[in-house]
């Protein structure tokens, strides 16, 4: 089943809807939409030559194009390849150049750096300009008849660790997320809405298909991206309205001056992901916005769809381990098996901390043009996920750290979020990232990068008792660095490994 019915069925039942929004303003029904996906496939097909399985790369900020460009791609039987708009254009040019794209739409902004680029035989076509536009106006192509083991959309990792690598994410993968999402995160009523206020090359753009699927309008901001006050203002012009947010945009939109006090009914759901929430900035959120959050576990191998805590676990205050439950990502999805592990892919006993892994119809096909690296991830039929975990009796699994995070001192295992999740406790610490440095004697030391709310100047010996009050002494940080903010990429996420290249620098001068 090609995924463009989606879209089809919904502009079948519910063709006057509105479909996609730029801000406050509708720009086109679910019919005009469906019209102009169709049209678009088919020039992709008939003007650029393009055939089913080829790669077509979108290079796009947040914009209304980017709904019709995806759904069009999948009509015509191509991949997708959506690619974060903030890259370096040495990363643009891998990725580009890797997957084979032979046609890239882009935004404006990114039109002249991309079109610099040696790839060969790519063109770029402007999504604002009056030749896109004129696409639009050709004869309406037929749904293309595929395999569902097809690569539909073609995600690549950010490659903290090395080059990309493109995860075959196929039109199965992306139908099983689909229906996953109803039992498991939350239900949509025709007419609702997402907010993509995250980007739509990831895991905000996934989630246009659930939405697309029950008749709900993709909602584009008119900033392009993340505006705390933009996203209050539109919660009080749309209604039903989901978001899917990182932990760090729920921190800085509950810190907005007017989070409190804005009218937020028309916001229905935040479906937060992509790192973690600690427990305090989850209860405060809840204490600001209401019961409006769920949260997601998932990666780009096996998209959106590995745990889901629901809102109603959320707020489930009475549960003997609700503090617990708070702490953790939740349950498997229903479509999904969830193992954790030894070193030697041996299940472990509840409770027990070791790698995550996954088996299900969500899980990739595999990393594109890479078998060895697919070999390794999906060694044995699972998913190996390279997060660290353990899971409990009541099936709720609770991450401790991404493998290489952990912290081994003097033998012992130090999983950072742990240490975090104390600091934070100290009302004077905004922000704080754990991380490892080497040590002579005992191989790594804990160090506690901490970031200090406005106005406030933690004692480090306040930190070293808290830490005394709540884990064991081993795990203290044996070094605290000040710092006004940590490093992060473009999706909320702190790069330790950049942390991490600061204390070696530091070491070696």
């Amino acid at each position: 089943m090609n995924l463009a019915t989606l879209l089809r069925r919904s502009a079948l039942a519910s063709g006057s809807l509105g479909a996609v929004a730029l801000g406050d303003r509708t720009l086109h029904t679910f019919a005009q939409l469906e019209r102009r996906v169709a049209a678009l496939a088919g020039q992709l097909t008939r003007r650029f030559g393009l055939v089913p399985g080829d790669c077509i790369a979108l290079a796009m900020r947040n914009c209304p194009q980017y709904v019709e460009a995806m759904f069009a791609a999948w009509h015509a039987g191509l991949t997708a390849v959506p690619i974060n708009a903030k890259l370096h254009p040495r990363e643009f040019e891998y990725i580009l150049s890797h997957s084979g794209a032979k046609l890239c739409l882009v935004t404006p902004d990114l039109a002249e750096p991309l079109s610099a680029l040696a790839v060969a035989g790519l063109r770029l076509i402007d999504v604002e300009s009056a030749e896109y536009e004129a696409l639009m106006a050709g004869d309406a192509a037929p749904i293309a008849e595929i395999d569902a083991n097809d690569v539909a959309w073609l995600f690549f990792t950010s490659g903290t660790t090395g080059q990309p690598k493109g995860a075959m994410i196929t039109h199965r993968n992306l139908l099983i997320m689909t229906a996953s999402y109803f039992p498991d995160v939350d239900t949509i009523a025709a007419g609702d809405c997402i907010l993509h206020a995250a980007p739509i090359s990831h895991g905000s753009g996934q989630y246009m298909l659930p939405q697309i699927a029950a008749a709900a309008m993709q909602v584009i901001p008119a900033s392009g991206g993340f505006d705390p006050g933009e996203v209050l203002d539109l919660a009080g012009v749309h209604t039903g309205m989901t978001m899917f947010a990182a932990p760090t945009m729920v921190k800085r939109l509950i810190e907005h001056p007017r989070a409190a006090t804005a009218d937020t009914r028309g916001l229905k759901t935040i479906v937060y992901g992509g790192g973690p929430m600690y427990v305090a900035d989850c209860k405060r959120a809840m204490a600001v916005l209401g019961p409006k959050f769920a949260q997601i576990y998932g990666q780009g191998e096996s998209p959106m769809t590995i745990t889901a805590l629901s809102k109603a676990r959320h707020v489930d205050v009475h549960h003997p381990d609700y503090e617990a439950r708070l702490a953790s990502v939740g349950m498997p999805h229903t479509v999904v098996e969830v193992r954790v592990v030894d070193a030697d892919d041996r299940t472990l006993p509840f409770g027990e901390i070791g790698e995550v892994l996954v088996r299900g119809d969500t899980v990739m096909r595999g990393y594109w043009r890479n078998p060895d690296a697919t070999a390794t991830t999906l060694r044995g039929g699972w998913l190996h996920t390279g997060d660290v975990g353990a899971m409990n009796a009541d099936g709720f699994l609770t991450l401790k750290d991404r493998s290489k995070d952990l912290v081994i001192s003097g033998g012992s295992n130090i999983y950072p979020r742990e240490v975090e999740e104390v600091l934070l406790l100290h009302p004077g610490v905004a922000e704080v990232a754990v991380v490892g440095a080497p040590h002579p004697e005992w191989g790594e030391e804990v160090v506690a990068f901490v970031v200090a709310r406005a106005g406030e100047s933690p004692a480090v010996e306040a930190l070293d008792q808290l830490c005394l009050d709540h884990i064991a002494r081993f795990k203290r940080p044996k070094r605290y660095r000040f710092v006004a903010a940590l490093p992060k990429n473009n999706y909320g996420k702190v790069l330790k490994t950049a942390l991490r290249a600061d204390l070696a620098a530091e070491a070696g001068s």
